[in-house]
């Protein structure tokens, strides 16, 4: 049956109702950045093509590093102000902005789609959880605020595209909710119109918010080191963040470093496959685009038969194609595990990378295919790429000790329990990790030896919302944690000595 692309759901029907939403923040032809409390027609504007087809869309107006330090200087002044504002005022503004989201929660769901391919069912689960979180905040912001007052400088949010509403709005609100004005960058590769339409109805409510675009080199010096930022929030790879580690320990500059790690799912002693297998479908939501996805399976080889017999059947039936395809105009979008990856490249970066590990003696277990019953007639589908699994990846490949980001599993087999470890602690720590034995008693033992920061239990462990703490172990992670309360903590001043649970460079301190 052939498809056609659902009606109402064009890239130009969501441009279009972006601007009638926010005409202040969009122009015909371009997307505005916001600094000094104005949108600014500035910066170099680079194309940009969506991911789903290949088809243009909005690209991102870079801005310079002047421009970039002025606008930091503009937002240290509205943080003087903002942190004077009372709570139930604060309140009441990002309240406010929680019920315009609402209001545009599906537009701001169409662009996600568009701009980092996310399918419908996950890119409206992006937005809601944002506004979900925050509104858990704003419910329960008093005791978290007790003895507690905002940064001397505004908070700089450098974070990665794959979740734009979750992660980055989330942060913002909270962290403006808590008395500072913030500084958020766009990511580089995608959620731009999303978050420039998020960022227009917050700054309609008074909510001191910055948003710029540029690259990391550019803006670099501005939103990290400048002496006006009061903390670094960044999500993304470890090489990157790395130097932002450098930069601000070097000055003393609160942050909060999530950077990514190899989170592994060991398997010993376990007879439960049925459970097991029903599990291996929902692991490849988002084509594993997550901070807290499997791509490493570490099985005590004399269950490996068992394994093959559960996971093999699983990632066959999982689903990828156009995210907005539909047989007739009046069908419901497609129930979708994943559309494309965030772009071409990426696609092919992890198919040269596969090749590349079982040239140097990988075994290929499974190599799916794009079933093009599943697309648009003659579309592009360069930056969608089917699951591959692969037995052993050789030490030489980065498939052996690096996070993919994206639908390439890895299989390692091990004899013994410290094998089993090691496999799983190979790299240096993680933000999340499983583990299916039978008995509990040795789940439990084994976990404590893992270096990952939340270990599920025969189940998969997320990032979590509201209450649920989250950090990393290792180099998965530094500065302070978040979630719950830590969230507020970490970007407000406390009774001195205010010694945040975290991974610093002089002491590591759990959560309580």
């Amino acid at each position: 049956m052939t498809l056609i692309l659902k009606p109402a759901a064009a890239w130009n029907d969501a441009w279009r109702r972006a601007l009638q939403a926010a005409p202040e923040a969009f122009r015909d032809d371009r997307v505005l950045n916001l600094w000094a409390g104005q949108w600014q027609a500035d910066g170099r504007v680079l194309p940009a093509v969506s991911p789903v087809d290949g088809s243009p869309i909005a690209g991102p107006p870079r801005l310079d590093a002047a421009t970039a330090r002025q606008a930091v200087r503009a937002a240290l002044d509205e943080h003087r102000a903002w942190r004077h504002v009372p709570l139930p005022e604060r309140r009441a503004r990002v309240t406010a902005t929680l019920d315009a989201l609402t209001e545009h929660r599906d537009l701001l769901a169409l662009l996600l789609v568009w701009e980092i391919g996310k399918p419908w069912r996950l890119a409206c689960a992006d937005v809601d959880r944002a506004i979900d979180g925050v509104r858990w905040y704003v419910d329960g912001i008093e005791p978290m605020l007790a003895g507690r007052t905002a940064l001397g400088g505004p908070v700089s949010n450098i974070a990665s595209w794959n979740y734009p509403m979750s992660v980055l709005v989330h942060a913002v609100l909270v962290q403006a909710l808590a008395g500072n004005a913030v500084i958020a960058k766009t990511p580089t590769d995608g959620g731009l119109a999303c978050l420039t339409l998020a960022a227009a109805l917050a700054r309609r409510e008074g909510i001191p918010l910055t948003l710029v675009s540029g690259s990391g080199g550019e803006l670099s010096e501005a939103l990290v080191q400048s002496a006006e930022i009061g903390c670094v929030s960044f999500v993304g790879g470890r090489d990157t963040g790395a130097r932002i580690a450098t930069a601000v320990a070097d000055v003393g500059k609160r942050h909060i470093l999530e950077q990514e790690g190899l989170n592994c799912w060991g398997l010993w002693e376990y007879s439960d496959w049925d459970a097991f297998g029903a599990q291996i479908p929902k692991l490849f939501d988002y084509a594993k685009q997550r901070c807290t996805a499997y791509p490493r399976f570490v099985v005590q080889r004399s269950r490996f038969a068992d394994f093959l017999a559960a996971y093999l059947p699983a990632v066959k039936s999982v689903r990828t194609g156009h995210p907005l395809a539909v047989a007739a105009p009046d069908d419901p979008l497609p129930a979708l595990d994943f559309g494309p990856l965030i772009n071409a490249a990426k696609a092919k970066e992890l198919a040269d990378l596969v090749a590349e590990a079982v040239d140097r003696g990988a075994v290929p277990l499974h190599h799916g295919a794009l079933d093009p019953g599943l697309f648009l007639p003659g579309q592009d589908t360069s930056a969608y790429l089917a699951p591959v699994t692969l037995l052993g990846p050789p030490p030489s490949s980065p498939l052996h000790h690096t996070e993919p980001f994206g639908p390439v599993d890895t299989i390692v087999l091990v004899d013994t329990e410290a094998e089993l470890l090691a496999a799983m602690n190979a790299s240096n720590g993680a933000l999340v990790a499983a583990l299916s034995c039978d008995d509990p008693r040795t789940t439990q033992r084994l976990a404590a030896q893992v270096r990952a920061f939340k270990v599920g239990h025969g189940a998969p462990r997320s990032r979590g919302d509201r209450d649920e703490l989250f950090g990393g172990l290792g180099a998965s992670w530094r500065g302070a944690f978040v979630g719950g309360e830590l969230l507020v903590h970490a970007v407000t001043e406390g009774p001195t000595p205010d010694r945040l649970p975290g991974n610093f460079p002089d002491y590591q301190l759990p959560a309580a």
